[in-house]
C-alpha cells in the first residue's frame, strides 16, 4: 500500500506527463508502458478529459446504424419504428438516441401513415435491387460484340433514329439526332466500322434556348472526344409558354446532331441494308 502511494505521490506531475504523451498521439497502452503505470484506475484519472488520438479509434460495424438511428429519431420515429426500419435491438437504439429529445406522440392515423410509408420505401428499395440485378445479368449476356453484330445494330439504329428519304421530300443525307449518350457512342462506333473518315463527320447541338448551351456543348465534346470548336452553329428551340417542359435540370443537355458530309451514297447503302434485313426477316416468318 505504501509502495503504491509513494509511486503515485506526485499525481499532478504524473498527470502532466501523461497528458503530454496523449497529445503527442500515444495510445493508453503506450502511455502505461512509458510511465510504468500498472493501475487502470490511476491511468483513467491521469487521462481524464483527454480524447483518444484518431488512429486509435477503430471503426465499428454499427457506426452506420447508429447514425441512421439518430437521423430517424430526429424525424420523429419511435423505438419500435426504428427497430423495424434498421433491424437492430431496441436496447441498442436506446443507447444511441437517448440524448435526443423525445418526439411528440403521433395520432393513430399519423402512425399508420408513417408505417405505410416506411413499408412502401422498403418495397421500392427491394424492387430497385431486383431491377438492377436483372439489368446487370442481361448486360452480361451480350458478351463480346462482333463487327457483324455491330453492323446490324447500327443499320437498325439509324433506320429508327436517322433522317430518311421520302418521295415527297428527297433527303439522301446521313443525319442522326439523339439525346442518349449511349446511343451516340454506339452510332459513332458504327460509323468507324463503316470507315467513314472523321473529317466527314459534322457535329451540332440542338437544345432549348433556356438551357446552359456552353455546358452542354462541353459535355458532348468530351463524350465523343472532339474539341468543342468543331461544333457547327447551335440550333435553339424556342420556348413555348403553353408547354410544360419535363426535359429540364442539370442533366438536360439537348440533342447531338451528327451529319456525314457527302453522304448520299452512304444513305442509299443504309436504306438497301435495311430492306435486306426486312426481306430476310420475312423469309423466316414464311
Amino acid at each position: 500500500m505504501t509502495d503504491t502511494s509513494s509511486k503515485y505521490s506526485d499525481f499532478e506531475g504524473l498527470r502532466e506527463r501523461a497528458v503530454a504523451l496523449r497529445r503527442e498521439g500515444l495510445s493508453r497502452r503506450q502511455i502505461r508502458d512509458r510511465l510504468y503505470i500498472d493501475n487502470n484506475d490511476i491511468l483513467n484519472r491521469l487521462l481524464q478529459g483527454e480524447p483518444a488520438p484518431e488512429w486509435t479509434k477503430r471503426p465499428r460495424a454499427k457506426d452506420g446504424l447508429r447514425a441512421k438511428a439518430r437521423e430517424l429519431r430526429l424525424q420523429g420515429m419511435t423505438y419500435d419504428q426504428i427497430q423495424v426500419e434498421l433491424g437492430c435491438s431496441k436496447g441498442s437504439i436506446s443507447l444511441w438516441v437517448r440524448d435526443l429529445p423525445t418526439p411528440p406522440r403521433r395520432t393513430t392515423t399519423e402512425q399508420a401513415k408513417l408505417a405505410g410509408r416506411l413499408r412502401w420505401e422498403h418495397e421500392l428499395a427491394v424492387r430497385d435491387i431486383e431491377r438492377q440485378k436483372t439489368k446487370a445479368a442481361a448486360a452480361d449476356e451480350i458478351g463480346t460484340l462482333s463487327d457483324r453484330e455491330l453492323f446490324f445494330v447500327g443499320v437498325a439504329l439509324y433506320w429508327a433514329e436517322g433522317t430518311k428519304d421520302k418521295p415527297y421530300d428527297r433527303r439522301e443525307n446521313v443525319t442522326f439526332v439523339n439525346s442518349d449518350p449511349g446511343v451516340i457512342e454506339v452510332y459513332l462506333a458504327w460509323l468507324r466500322l463503316l470507315e467513314v473518315a472523321p473529317e466527314r463527320i459534322c457535329y451540332r447541338l440542338m437544345i432549348h434556348e433556356t438551357a446552359d448551351v456552353e455546358t452542354a456543348k462541353l459535355y458532348w465534346a468530351e463524350l465523343i472526344g472532339v474539341d468543342v470548336s468543331v461544333f457547327q452553329k447551335t440550333t435553339l428551340k424556342k420556348h413555348n409558354p403553353k408547354t410544360v417542359r419535363k426535359n429540364t435540370g442539370e442533366n438536360y443537355r439537348g440533342c447531338l446532331v451528327i451529319r456525314v458530309a457527302q453522304g448520299a451514297e452512304l444513305y442509299r447503302r443504309i436504306e438497301g441494308w435495311w430492306h435486306g434485313i426486312v426481306d430476310e426477316t420475312r423469309s423466316l416468318l414464311r
